[in-house]
């Protein structure tokens, strides 16, 4: 028997939508609906500790579109989950957020903690590795945010996780900027610091995750998919292309240095790029570099089900 449900997941870069009919019994979950929004909600966050009002706004807008995609769908009240991550656990005025979601999509949203996420995301990239082509267990899920990230180590369930405050968003804000201006390319000063910052949140992350027992990295969100897409070679974002491709150490060096070395209109001309991520897929590149480089991972499986997926199959 199925269950319809609708998750949204809420974080510093994007907000997305997936409406799903989920079998508990067989392990499954089958699309109805997915669609995602770029509202860079954590605009300003880690500089203010406030959601800027427009971010609010932009925000507000997606979630009013997705109304009507969840009653156009027929989703029982009962079964809408909203969960926001790193950007809504950051701020001051995270009420602002919680009292506008409600009023749109009439559901309390959960400002769910590192470790939940983390959860969350270890059950949605992982639930369906099965069969003969399974890659090796211990896995370990790496979640690359706007402004967190997530590692998670287990193989059937979570054996340890640990959020750090690096994200696509957070690292290009604190570093890629100049007087608010995006370098055009960032200089060589700017993209050490953030490795810098990166790998000060790697070694915090290892004293919890013990990140050299994996066998499998997989990678999640928008940093990572976009790298696999780049590595197609693809003329057009293709997420059933991208889903479960692997990435080599190598190909994943070559393409962060080609876009860290590049303008913002060279990074805008590439195909699968979104317009949303031009301005942090740098950042969100090198933290998936320097995660493979400190684990010894020769390759990552590149996951397009995630977060949501994990929210969606704890609604059902």
């Amino acid at each position: 028997m199925t269950t319809r449900v609708a998750a949204v997941d809420c974080g510093t870069n994007s907000i997305r939508l997936l409406v799903a009919d989920v079998d508990q019994e067989a392990g499954t979950l089958t699309d109805v609906d997915r669609r995602m929004r770029i509202v860079r909600l954590g605009q300003g966050v880690d500089r203010t500790g406030r959601l800027a009002p427009e971010a609010l706004e932009r925000t507000f807008a997606a979630c009013r579109e997705y109304a009507e995609v969840i009653r156009a769908h027929e989703v029982p009240a009962g079964r809408i989950r909203f969960a926001a991550t790193s950007a809504t656990r950051d701020a001051a005025n995270r009420e602002d957020f919680v009292r506008g979601v409600r009023a749109v999509l009439g559901v309390e949203p959960e400002v769910i903690t590192g470790d939940q996420e983390a959860a969350f995301s270890f059950t949605g990239a992982t639930r369906e590795l099965t069969g003969g082509d399974r890659p090796p267990a211990p896995y370990l899920v790496v979640d690359i945010g706007g402004g967190s990230t997530e590692f998670v180590l287990g193989e059937d369930t979570v054996a340890a996780a640990r959020s750090v405050d690096i994200g696509c968003v957070r690292l290009t804000e604190r570093h890629l900027l100049r007087e608010g201006v995006l370098s055009d390319p960032p200089t060589p000063a700017q993209i050490a610091a953030v490795t810098a910052d990166i790998d000060t949140a790697l070694a915090e992350a290892a004293r919890t995750v013990p990140l050299d027992r994996a066998r499998t990295l997989v990678g999640l969100a928008g940093s990572v998919t976009t790298l696999g897409g780049i590595a197609l070679g693809l003329r057009a974002y293709d997420p059933a292309t991208i889903h479960h491709s692997r990435i080599p150490l190598e190909q994943v060096r070559d393409i962060t240095e080609r876009l860290l070395a590049a303008t913002r209109a060279e990074r805008a001309a590439i195909p699968v790029m979104h317009e949303g991520r031009i301005d942090v897929i740098g950042a969100g590149a090198l933290i998936l570099l320097r995660i493979m480089e400190r684990t010894g991972a020769k390759e990552v499986v590149v996951s397009e089900h995630d977060i949501l997926d994990g929210i969606a199959f704890g609604t059902a």
